[in-house]
């Protein structure tokens, strides 16, 4: 990119009103691409109006920080498409990452990089062009036959018609009770549940009720007054108190006691609490989701929870299935956990191998979907760049048990396993075809597999090539910096 002779990378600052520049902003204002330029120490110089809609940043708190602080991307970390191109002096076009906006949200973009030059061709700096990608994704999604709400996904039927009904009840107000296992997001949906609510601009607190005793849950969810007990040397409000007409999750609600199964039924029925070392009462307008991994409907048949607090809880009631019951979201789930490891960690890892991704198909998963961001932490730890192998991943999952009973191998050779296995292989090398042309050299080595590897496979899969499959017009792989 050039600019005029006498301009300078300080005529693009935002504090500029030469006529050159305002002529130039007018231009970048009117592109509907975020655009942006940085000096040699990678501090924004300019930031048209598409970036500021895109980032959640405006001109004026972009324009001097550095291009990392606002922009929060993976490729910040290590592979910077804009940092390779001041150092290489080349440009690089469609390089995919995703960035942090202001508000917090991830959102997927491509980005263009190129040097800014006066008409002499000295080096001011570089420009960044890039594009919001999260209707492109969520068209792949829909293409694909995945659902996202919130931070879950999923192409699984029974949470796909749990996903269906969340908006009529967030806003129905009622209470909902979510069983599943630890591990399988009863958090995440309940704050899906509340971002539906007419209380979603007000506070989501959750507290886990099995962690603390009676008397210290009472106070943290009810709060106290002065004097209530030792050290308690001025009022305290509390949970419900904080959350006013927004939303609390009780979670592992399963776990408390008698006594504070109680009072919770007379907040229920009364709407209003009582706190410790208060003579009043105080309404409340919060709404109460309740979570547990155990079946409260067993509990109750044998006496070890309420049965009148269970049918007041138990308005909406929600089960969550274990992961193992839904393996086809595997490949979902680990590419959304490795986008967030590249968020935190950085690092080159481009994806997970075939060979890896069925081994993790085959596992059981006991912890659920926490598990599975455990074991994929653990490979970013281990790989350092290219793709997840089975290598990468905790003892437990390459070394075989000694003995394996006759119901775990049946289950492990279960038709639905079989058939998940050979779908999540058959798209991740579909997927890997279409992005190099059907150029079978160039997708063996993306998928980090031999050639001959690769064809096994896709007779295996039963995978056509079209006629034209681009072994003579791509005799190379694409760079990681483009697409």
């Amino acid at each position: 990119m050039h600019i005029s002779q006498h301009s300078s990378s300080g005529d693009l600052m935002d504090n500029d009103t030469s006529p050159t520049n305002n002529e130039t902003r007018v231009i970048l204002d009117s592109i509907s691409d975020g655009v942006f330029t940085v000096d040699h120490e990678f501090r924004i110089t300019s930031f048209n109006r598409a970036a500021e809609e895109i980032t959640g940043f405006s001109r004026r708190e972009a324009i001097g920080k550095r291009c990392s602080t606002i922009f929060q991307s993976n490729m910040c970390a290590g592979d910077c498409a804009l940092k390779k191109t001041m150092t290489e002096h080349r440009s690089f076009v469609n390089s995919s990452t995703c960035i942090t906006s202001r508000q917090g949200k991830v959102i997927p973009i491509s980005v263009s990089t190129s040097l800014l030059k006066k008409s002499d061709d000295t080096i001011l700096g570089g420009v960044e062009t890039f594009k919001d990608q999260s209707r492109v994704e969520e068209l792949k999604r829909e293409l694909t036959g995945m659902v996202n709400v919130g931070k879950m996904v999923t192409r699984n039927q029974t949470m796909k018609q749990i996903f269906s009904i969340l908006p009529q009840i967030g806003e129905s107000g009622s209470t909902v009770l979510i069983e599943g296992e630890t591990g399988t997001g009863k958090e995440l949906l309940s704050r899906a549940i509340h971002s539906y609510s007419a209380g979603k601009d007000k506070p989501f607190v959750a507290i886990n009720c099995g962690a603390l005793p009676d008397t210290l849950l009472e106070s943290e969810l009810f709060g106290y007054k002065a004097g209530a007990f030792t050290g308690a040397i001025r009022d305290k409000p509390g949970l419900f108190a904080h959350a006013a007409s927004g939303t609390v999750l009780l979670d592992e609600l399963g776990d408390t006691s008698a006594a504070f199964q109680v009072k919770l039924l007379r907040l229920l029925e009364e709407k209003e609490f009582q706190p410790l070392g208060s003579t009043s009462t105080v309404k409340t307008e919060a709404r109460i989701i309740a979570a547990t991994n155990k079946n409260l409907s067993e509990m109750v048949e044998s006496g070890t929870f309420r049965q009148d607090l269970y049918y007041r809880i138990n308005v909406i009631h929600l089960k969550l299935p274990p992961l193992r019951q839904r393996s086809e979201d595997i490949p979902l789930l680990v590419e959304k956990c490795i986008e967030k490891m590249k968020l935190i960690k950085g690092g080159d890892i481009t994806g997970i191998s075939p060979e890896a991704l069925a081994m993790l198909m085959s596992h059981t998963f006991p912890g659920n979907i926490r598990e599975l961001e455990n074991i994929v932490e653990h490979a970013f730890v281990i790989c350092r760049r290219g793709a997840i192998q089975p290598n990468h991943f905790p003892p437990f999952l390459t070394q075989a048990p000694a003995t394996i009973s006759p119901q775990d191998r049946e289950s492990q050779q279960s038709a639905p396993l079989h058939s998940a296995v050979y779908t999540a292989q058959r798209d991740i090398i579909l997927e890997a075809l279409k992005k190099n042309q059907y150029n079978r050299h160039a997708t063996a080595l993306s998928l980090g597999m031999h050639k001959s590897t690769l064809y096994r496979k896709m007779q295996k899969l039963n995978i056509q090539l079209p006629e034209n499959d681009g072994r003579s017009c791509l005799l190379s792989p694409p760079s990681r910096n483009s697409v």
